[in-house]
């Protein structure tokens, strides 16, 4: 849920602020409200008519280790664990120093999400695929609205204007050559790219790059990886493309690992975009059930790998595949699949029959796969593939069964602009650039080769109030 221009003042009184901010997701409005809070007059720049850009569409899910929550439910978690655990997604291609930072702050960003912006989170610790424990906690709705709606509330009451519909251009030179504001088109609007006029801002102090990835920008994402030409669909947005990340590597700004996209391999061909089927796929089937082949009937991986092991798996194979769990496995996950069931994106069966029929799969093959399974639940241990067996995990014996077909679609780019520690935009020499900033997906070095579930709003929440404060204080 956003605020619209009604419900957030659209207008400004000069033209010149300390920081401006680029992008209004959860690392924008996170940079926003720290400088404010350090003392500076701050802007908001956001193209489209409302705020939180692809924030708005997550599931809210933010991974925190060593919590209080964690502790209270005796589950062993630390920084360390949660360090090697991003270091062994990304394939050690993260920037160590980045992950450190953003493990270090995990846990403080989480509180102040819950304390100072009042956001609600669901008492349930998830575990999902490539962390060694449960440490991800999903805002309530299962949605990053929830937390883009206490975001922008605590932007109203601090008094930052968001300026709506204005699309950053590049960035204002002055005659030595310092960038001292951006260009913007005001009043632009995303079906008519000729309408607007240009203006400039002068930034005092700072300026906080916080426009997200491009993986909605094909002709971009495809210069990177030709595979990822436009037959392969996004969970994103349509407007998340890479204008801003192009004008910051103009201007000198060091390029890493922009090759690296994530694809998603929760997701459904049978739905556009992100979807409702990943409620079912991420929170159910690969927790408590089994991803299989349908030519062969087979199972492939351990469905609790972390993404790309599982997105490469499937890519692998070359066609969708089909996720399977039953009522017991909903019912121990805690989540409700009705909306996918509506959709029709997951269907019910009554028989392991049935559901063989319906996707082609072979019917023996599949029993067969399912009671080893079903025997590695009660063994406690998956001799096959090495998932790990939840304590409270249950066998896929009784009906109904549900399934849903998979293929993963782009859905996070782990490459952009470098940065340090103190969020400071980097040169191809590695210097920071002077009064340039940045936080969030537009960054790249801190996943490395894949990032790890959960990992996105922890990143945005922690390197985006780094980079508020440090613009201010610039």
């Amino acid at each position: 849920m956003s605020m619209n221009t009604d419900q957030i003042q659209n207008q400004v009184a000069a033209e010149r602020f300390d920081v401006i901010v680029i992008g209004s997701g959860f690392a924008g409005l996170a940079a926003a409200i720290e400088a404010k809070r350090a003392g500076a007059s701050v802007c908001v720049i956001e193209k489209m008519k409302a705020a939180g850009g692809n924030s708005i569409i997550s599931d809210g899910g933010i991974a925190v280790p060593a919590s209080q929550a964690q502790a209270e439910q005796h589950i062993q978690d630390s920084k360390e664990l949660f360090y090697q655990d991003m270091m062994r997604a990304g394939l050690y291609c993260n920037q160590p120093a980045l992950v450190r930072t953003l493990a270090d702050g995990a846990n403080d960003a989480f509180e102040w999400s819950k304390s100072y912006l009042g956001v609600p989170y669901l008492e349930k610790i998830e575990i999902f695929g490539g962390h060694s424990v449960a440490r991800c906690f999903t805002a309530r709705g299962i949605t990053g609205g929830t937390i883009i709606k206490q975001m922008l509330l605590k932007i109203r009451e601090l008094g930052i204007p968001i300026l709506f519909q204005h699309r950053f251009l590049s960035f204002w030179n002055d005659q030595n050559d310092t960038i001292i504001g951006v260009r913007v088109l005001k009043n632009y609007e995303y079906a008519n790219s000729s309408a607007g006029e240009e203006i400039k801002i002068f930034a005092e102090r700072g300026i906080v790059l916080a426009t997200g990835g491009f993986g909605a920008d094909v002709a971009f994402r495809q210069a990177q990886d030709p595979r990822l030409d436009e037959t392969i669909d996004t969970t994103n947005k349509p407007f998340a493309t890479a204008e801003a990340l192009q004008e910051a590597l103009r201007i000198g700004a060091k390029p890493v690992d922009l090759s690296k996209v994530q694809l998603g391999p929760w997701a459904s061909p049978d739905e556009k975009g992100y979807g409702v089927g990943p409620y079912f796929s991420e929170y159910v089937v690969f927790q408590y059930g089994v991803v299989v082949d349908p030519e062969t009937g087979n199972r492939f991986c351990n469905e609790l790998a972390d993404r790309k092991t599982l997105a490469d798996a499937m890519l692998t194979i070359g066609h969708p595949c089909v996720g399977i769990a039953n009522q017991a496995c909903v019912e121990q996950s805690g989540w409700s699949i009705e909306k996918c069931l509506k959709k029709g994106v997951v269907k019910s069966f009554d028989s392991i029959e049935s559901l063989a029929t319906h996707y082609g799969i072979p019917n023996e093959t599949l029993r067969n796969t399912i009671a080893s399974f079903n025997q590695a639940v009660t063994n406690g241990k998956d001799a096959e593939f090495g998932k790990p067996i939840l304590v409270n995990a249950q066998q896929i014996a009784t009906p109904p069964f549900f399934a849903m077909r998979l293929w993963p679609k782009v859905h996070f780019t782990m490459g952009g602009v470098g940065i340090n520690e103190r969020a400071e935009m980097l040169d191809r020499d590695g210097n920071p650039i002077p009064h340039l900033f940045a936080a969030g997906e537009v960054t790249g070095g801190v996943h490395g080769a894949s990032r790890l579930g959960s990992c996105s709003i922890t990143d945005c929440l922690v390197f985006g109030r780094i980079a508020g404060k440090n613009a201010a204080g610039n």
